[in-house]
């Protein structure tokens, strides 16, 4: 579900193109507050609706709680910035390009560096299916191999195999990767996965003995969870929670 744009807001980008905009500039507000940022780094992206090649980011330099909608940057699929300053971070322009131009049915993409995201993408067994919330993730969780920073176009081509027709992605010693249809999508599986994450260190911390569910149980949850489509329900609570405390991310 889009946030619901104010008339008169904007006069200088298309209904379509504020939606996308606000609905972005919602979703790093949001990702600051839960804790994904990291100061000035790491990206979300949004595709402009319409456009197969063009897609919003945040400007280099500007941290979370200072995105708005107004002052992110378009940009193509060749890394060309088409509105707003000249300093796109290119790592950020690597991965998201590599999915965006992938993936049609993927308008947004969330990456993330997390502690607890971290940890687990250091560990050999990557995610485990330990607690119910993993339940969404089952099944949907691609990887790739660690290359070192992603700086290099040619790992556009082996970023988008690794994340086949998955909608998570956990890049190995590195980071985390999910994204969606909507911005609701991507950003609450973002937090199931990272709460996936925290709650595995949590309980491997303790030294006991895991319990496993039969594998069964995981594919029968998996497809009940199906029925509830992520972010549906639970976008418009967090904007509305924004809404409440801080409606700067609308300039």
């Amino acid at each position: 579900m889009a946030i619901k744009a104010v008339a008169g807001t904007s006069t200088r980008w298309s209904e379509a193109e504020w939606q996308a905009r606000l609905d972005l500039a919602a979703c790093y507000r949001l990702a600051d507050r839960f804790g994904f940022s990291d100061i000035i780094w790491n990206h979300i992206t949004a595709k402009i609706p319409g456009s197969d090649d063009h897609f919003l980011l945040n400007r280099m330099g500007l941290r979370y709680d200072e995105i708005t909608a107004s002052n992110l940057i378009k940009v193509d699929r060749e890394g060309n910035v088409l509105e707003g300053p000249d300093d796109v971070n290119v790592t950020g322009f690597i991965i998201h390009s590599a999915i965006h131009q992938a993936r049609p049915d993927i308008h947004v993409i969330f990456h993330t560096h997390a502690e607890e995201a971290l940890a687990v993408t250091a560990l050999h067994e990557g995610l485990m299916p330990l607690t119910q919330d993993a339940a969404m993730l089952w099944k949907n969780v691609a990887y790739h191999e660690w290359e070192g920073l992603s700086v290099d176009m040619d790992e556009r081509e082996r970023l988008a195999k690794s994340l086949g027709d998955k909608k998570v992605m956990i890049m190995r010693n590195h980071g985390l990767i999910t994204c969606g249809a909507t911005a609701g999508e991507a950003f609450v599986l973002m937090h199931y996965l990272n709460r996936a994450c925290k709650v595995q260190l949590q309980a491997l911390a303790t030294g006991r003995k895991l319990h496993m569910p039969d594998p069964k149980v995981w594919q029968q949850a998996a497809q009940q969870y199906s029925h509830f489509e992520p972010g549906v329900h639970e976008w418009p609570a967090l904007v509305r929670l924004l809404d409440k405390e801080d409606p700067s991310y609308r300039d």
